[in-house]
């Protein structure tokens, strides 16, 4: 190989070892960054969303008032104590018991007897329940499954629709204004006609106490004896399971003068129950008050929870009573966190002409500061009086 062609096959060689170097170099790169996506824009900042618990659907209520427009609520369904709860429970399931042993007993008797008011093709239709006790306490046919239903001269009546006319659910509440002035009150009692006699406030310089016992009874020797200490006369609203509970404790309301209204047998919110069923829980408290005191019961009524409507305040109404709701309550089917401090600070910074002012009597706190109430209240130029003595405003 002469020089000439050994340069040329050195420089071809080298040539070689250069473009293989290339390549390698290429193919080690990584590949070209494609563009990288925007970051998401941080959203500006708005106002904190609106809370939605209880206390603020409280102020969607329509209010009126200057000053304090705060609404005040009615206690809630579930705020009975589950001691008088289970009270009312037993009572309602001992009812039932013996009307189901009575059905029994009459179904023996009569089992083999055709009823001839019947239509052969009925006759023999099967009961669908476990028995119920109708509005004359007879027990009924069957009982429906619907424990709202009713079973009336042998007949299952469903419990009428909620939520439209007359049988809209309503609940009492009530808008304050500044201390001495009357709060305002919902709408609906624009409405209320004269057939519909109801209460919720009075007028002049009297002061209408009234305590509800829908839950437990509470200390009753210190509320009595803050009463009598001070000469007041309270007006007291008790569920008939607590009259069956402590009979003693209502001839002594008696014997000391208080007034004693209906509150219905077992506490329930009567929206939910049938025309029969309602008539049957006033019926049969005015009975078992006549037994307890030998008196006839005062013709007053509360509706438990302050739940209704005006087809139920119409009824009630036709029955002879006069349906009370008020003007100062409080939250005192929870614990009051400054004590007895609370339910004082409550009536004094509300306090009106006429004012119908509801405590419970399960409360401790309430009774706690009931005699500290009483005389702050008289010392403000207010008497206490019964509901049989009240003015309404005109």
């Amino acid at each position: 190989m002469n020089n000439k062609t050994k340069a040329t096959w050195m420089l071809a060689a080298a040539l070689s070892l250069m473009l293989a170097a290339c390549g390698n170099e290429r193919a080690a790169e990584p590949p070209a960054p494609t563009e990288s996506p925007k970051p998401a824009e941080t959203p500006k900042p708005t106002d904190a969303p609106k809370q939605t618990d209880s206390k603020k659907v409280e102020s969607k209520k329509p209010t009126e008032s200057s000053g304090d427009s705060s609404v005040v609520p009615a206690p809630p369904v579930t705020s009975v104590n589950s001691e008088s709860a289970k009270d009312a429970k037993t009572e309602k399931e001992k009812e039932t018991k013996e009307a189901k042993a009575k059905e029994t007993k009459e179904t023996k008797t009569t089992k083999d007897k055709p009823n001839m008011s019947e239509p052969a093709d009925k006759q023999s239709q099967p009961s669908g329940g476990t028995g119920a006790v109708s509005d004359n306490g007879k027990a009924g046919a069957s009982r429906p499954k619907n424990p709202a239903a009713a079973v009336t001269d042998g007949k299952t009546k469903e419990p009428p629709a909620t939520g439209t006319g007359d049988r809209k659910a309503l609940s009492w509440y009530y808008m304050k204004k500044p201390k001495g002035q009357v709060p305002n009150f919902p709408a609906e009692t624009k409405s209320f006609t004269k057939d519909m006699k109801a209460l919720w406030v009075g007028t002049g310089k009297k002061v209408y106490l009234t305590i509800d016992t829908g839950g437990p009874l509470g200390d009753i020797d210190t509320l009595v004896k803050s009463l009598k200490d001070n000469k007041v006369k309270a007006n007291f609203f008790i569920a008939g399971y607590n009259v069956k509970k402590n009979p003693d404790f209502i001839r002594t309301l008696v014997a000391d003068g208080h007034l004693i209204a209906n509150h219905t047998m077992t506490h329930t919110d009567m929206n939910t129950q049938t025309d029969e069923q309602v008539r049957k829980e006033i019926e049969d408290y005015a009975k078992l008050y006549k037994d307890v005191t030998g008196k006839d019961i005062q013709p007053y009524f509360r509706f438990p929870y302050g739940r209704y409507n005006t087809h139920l305040l119409k009824m009630v109404s036709d029955m002879g009573y006069t349906s009370v709701f008020w003007s100062t309550a409080m939250r005192d089917w929870e614990p009051r966190k400054n004590g007895a401090e609370d339910p004082y600070n409550d009536i004094m910074n509300n306090l009106h002409d006429g004012n119908i002012i509801l405590m419970h009597q399960g409360s401790p706190e309430n009774i706690q500061a009931l005699d500290k109430i009483i005389k702050a209240v008289k010392k403000a130029g207010y008497e206490f009086a019964l509901l049989s003595d009240i003015e309404p405003p005109k």
